[in-house]
């Protein structure tokens, strides 16, 4: 019976992954800050949980530092949006201490433990492949930790640790239920667990979920600069 670490797993698509992982017989550890939500996921015999705060390197270190598991997801993240009429830094210090920091710190905390054959699932997002309107820190978080996460599979294969990026498009999460603009082909949290641990279970280098709309952003993507700047200045005015 394989291990499965997840962080952010308190809500959304972390969560959905420990309810999904464990019907299918992975023991657990569940990892986030809301409390209630920890108990509620304790109440499974699979799931055992762990509460500290990612952002706080001291605190992930400590709730990581003996920890043993097969598989490390680690996913969680947070979203705001920009106002061009109110550019603040501190939202994108908020953004990137969640999204890339509170990240790099899992992985301080996990690397001295890690052994040939461990996986390691780092979650981006499809938002890091073209310059939506409003995205600029959480769309360049993401694209931080796509790089990072590619870096991080090179210097790890000389241990045999295999690292794998997460791609996901839009999830029905209470992040996407804040968005007040249309999000195409968007999948359940349920959908999106599924997706994920099939992808880890194969141990495929690139996982992009929904898979018609991974298609679609790797297309927009390999366009011309000027074409995606016209095309996203278009949905722009749409919304």
């Amino acid at each position: 019976m394989k291990t499965l670490l997840i962080t952010g797993a308190t809500s959304g698509i972390g969560k959905a992954l420990a309810l999904h992982a464990a019907t299918q017989g992975y023991k657990i550890i569940a990892c986030g800050r809301n409390e209630g939500v920890l108990e509620e996921l304790a109440t499974s015999p699979q799931i055992t949980t762990k509460k500290f705060d990612l952002t706080s390197l001291e605190e992930t270190r400590t709730a990581l530092a003996s920890v043993q598991f097969d598989i490390a997801v680690l996913n969680a993240g947070s979203c705001e949006y920009v106002d061009s009429d109110d550019f603040t830094t501190a939202l994108f210090r908020r953004v990137f201490e969640i999204n890339f920091f509170g990240m790099v710190h899992s992985v301080e905390a996990l690397l001295p433990n890690l052994r040939p054959g461990n996986q390691l699932v780092i979650v981006d997002s499809m938002a890091r492949l073209f310059p939506f309107t409003r995205s600029e820190a959480y769309g360049a978080s993401k694209a931080a930790v796509h790089y990072f996460t590619q870096s991080l599979s090179v210097d790890l294969a000389p241990r045999h640790i295999h690292v794998q990026h997460v791609s996901p498009g839009f999830i029905d999460t209470p992040l996407t239920q804040k968005n007040d603009f249309a999000m195409p082909m968007k999948i359940s949290a349920k959908q999106a667990a599924i997706a994920m641990l099939k992808g880890i279970e194969k141990k495929k280098q690139n996982l992009y979920f929904p898979v018609g709309f991974g298609w679609l952003m790797r297309f927009l993507h390999g366009l011309p600069t000027g074409i995606q700047q016209w095309l996203s200045k278009k949905m722009r005015q749409q919304q």
